[in-house]
């Protein structure tokens, strides 16, 4: 049972932000003396003296002080739990959960997730980061509502959200860029740094396999840190080296054939007739964070 109710917590936090009894109980919409009343019965409930008397003027003592700083906590959790609640009660989930394969741009995903929060009180999203065919098997087991993947899978609904341009690139001090021109055949003499599929069911990558001589990384930031120091040359998505690019970090192959590649990312759910409003408002949010990118990127285009 409780000793005090949040109406007695709320007159106390009333009565502090207020400046008095007369001006809390007129914000509160309650008599002065049923303010007073409230006051009284959480310094005899908790044995805590909340106020004492300076001149003609009710102040903190330090230990109200800790008390009012408690009960204003206690108050704005309650109130963030009711507005939660109302939220989950429209279909807005407690969490969300997303697959979004390595080549979507962080930046991107990074602005769509506070698109999403923005108007939210509270939010959970958990991303799964996959490679390839990783996004398949969470899609499959329920594990994720959405996901951003090169492939739609048979048995579920997606729509193009944007596409990904790759190039082939090394470090400036690279054997290969002592060539005018990089052929295929060239590229088998030095290391390929690979990113390895995620998925338990690993996808045929054998068109973006061109030397035996691979190196093969779980995280896109090591094999590109690996790129940087000359290990070896890979095909990386341009919107995650473009720093690299301008600094000169690293530097695009000379190739003669199959330079530049390109793929599609789809935006899957894992079930679209009967996606709940709060996977609606994220995907909602990845649309409208490619959209406003896209166009920066059109703007600067057509300045270059």
């Amino acid at each position: 049972m409780l000793l005090i109710s949040l109406e007695q917590w709320r007159a106390l936090v009333g009565v502090v932000d207020a400046g008095s009894y007369a001006l809390a109980a007129e914000a509160l919409g309650k008599s002065q003396s049923s303010v007073s009343y409230a006051v009284a019965q959480i310094e005899e409930r908790t044995g805590v003296q909340i106020f004492r008397i300076q001149g003609r003027k009710a102040v903190l003592t330090a230990e109200g002080k800790a008390v009012y700083l408690r009960a204003r906590y206690l108050l704005s959790e309650t109130n963030r739990l009711e507005k939660a609640a109302a939220q989950m009660a429209l279909g807005h989930e407690a969490e969300l959960r997303l697959a979004a394969d390595i080549m979507f741009p962080p930046a991107i995903l990074i602005e769509a997730i506070q698109r999403h929060a923005a108007n939210r009180l509270t939010v959970r999203v958990e991303v799964f980061e996959t490679v390839v065919s990783g996004f398949s098997g969470l899609l499959e087991d329920g594990k994720v509502d959405l996901a951003i993947a090169p492939e739609v899978p048979d048995g579920f609904l997606g729509e193009p959200i944007m596409r990904v341009s790759f190039l082939p690139v090394a470090a400036p001090t690279h054997p290969l860029h002592k060539l005018d021109q990089v052929t295929l055949h060239d590229l088998r003499d030095h290391h390929h740094l690979i990113i390895r599929d995620s998925g338990e069911r690993r996808a045929d990558q054998g068109a973006w396999h061109v030397s035996q001589n691979r190196i093969v990384f779980s995280q896109t930031s090591t094999s590109i840190e690996a790129a940087r120091r000359g290990l070896g040359f890979s095909w990386f998505a341009e919107t995650l080296i473009e720093e690299d690019l301008k600094t000169g970090a690293l530097k695009e192959l000379p190739m003669a054939e199959r330079a530049r590649r390109s793929v599609e990312l789809f935006l899957v759910f894992r079930d679209a007739v009967g996606a709940s409003p709060g996977v609606r408002a994220l995907a909602e949010a990845l649309r409208s964070a490619v959209r406003s990118r896209s166009s920066v990127s059109s703007e600067y285009c057509r300045t270059c």
